[in-house]
């Protein structure tokens, strides 16, 4: 029987917004506790990548939204980049 698009478009999908990413030892992440700071090589103003299925579908800047924190889209993939990155194991 196959799927009505209405119903896939309703499945809920994690979004990731990343705002840098570090390598570093094990030994630094075991000592790692309460009020400990991690520093990422990246500006503060600097874009952040918005991740589906851990794959980036657009970038865009950190903004304030009441007492959250929320991301404004500046530039997006195509529907089909979208929807390829929602595809597991791709």
């Amino acid at each position: 029987m196959p799927t009505d698009v209405s119903t896939i478009l309703k499945l809920s999908v994690p979004l990731i917004v990343q705002i840098g990413r570090r390598t570093t030892t094990l030994q630094t992440v075991l000592g790692l506790c309460p009020g400990a700071i991690i520093e990422l090589e990246k500006p503060a103003d600097a874009e952040l990548e918005l991740l589906v299925n851990n794959k980036p579908i657009a970038m865009g800047y950190a903004v304030k939204v009441a007492e959250n924190f929320g991301i404004r889209i500046e530039s997006i993939g195509s529907s089909r980049e979208r929807v390829e990155a929602m595809v597991e194991g791709e």
